[in-house]
């Protein structure tokens, strides 16, 4: 990509990305870029990165390793559902994923957890993410009747409308109590860790941006 386009775009991106400065958006274009490699050179193919390379960036960048959960986060990132992620889809995935506000990752994590999209996180999808998440333990127990009694325990600390299922409002409360239950059903965000790893490492290289490095 040429400086000029690779200047508009880094503008037009700025203009609607909420947490980052340009220069940071310039970084994370720019790796993009370098990520999809030599796919965008191919005509006549999509510029993107399609759900393995996706999944890959979340597994080593990000140490994310269930799958079920890795497939809903390439959902959130592909708002069109083209099976491609964008450049303008990478930028404001990342805003959210690595600086969101706690509300627009409540909303986030919600859409990750409900698996079939019908505004509720049921005590299927509770105990499918569960049961996908958590280490098989070597047991005699049936693993599944630990998990049933997670599912239970779940709700009974979120359902606050006591309709058997999660909605966004009881969901919202539950999170805003206890900040921990924002991930109560699986790992859909950084850890503080590799999220400071993964900015540390992509927005060092200033060159002409020294006017926007102001935080």
């Amino acid at each position: 990509m040429n400086r000029k386009k690779l200047q508009k775009l880094t503008e037009t991106l700025t203009k609607n990305c909420k947490h980052f400065n340009k220069f940071e958006v310039n970084c994370l274009i720019k790796l993009f870029y370098n990520l999809v490699g030599d796919a965008a050179e191919r005509p006549g193919v999509p510029i993107g990165l399609d759900r393995n390379a996706f999944r890959n960036i979340l597994h080593m960048t990000f140490g994310m390793t269930d799958d079920m959960i890795m497939d809903r986060v390439f959902r959130g990132f592909n708002k069109d559902n083209d099976g491609n992620i964008k450049v303008t889809e990478w930028v404001n995935g990342l805003s959210l994923f690595l600086r969101g506000s706690l509300e627009e990752k409540m909303k986030y994590c919600f859409e990750v957890f409900d698996l079939n999209g019908d505004g509720f996180i049921s005590k299927e999808e509770m105990f499918h993410m569960l049961k996908n998440s958590l280490l098989k333990q070597p047991s005699e127990e049936d693993p599944d009747e630990g998990i049933k009694d997670l599912v239970e325990i779940a709700l009974k600390k979120m359902d606050y409308d006591h309709d058997g299922k999660l909605s966004f409002a009881d969901y919202e409360k539950a999170v805003r109590e206890e900040a921990l239950l924002l991930e109560a059903f699986g790992p859909c965000l950084p850890d503080p860790k590799s999220q400071m790893e993964f900015e540390a490492q992509v927005f060092k290289d200033p060159n002409d941006f020294h006017d926007n490095m102001n935080p």
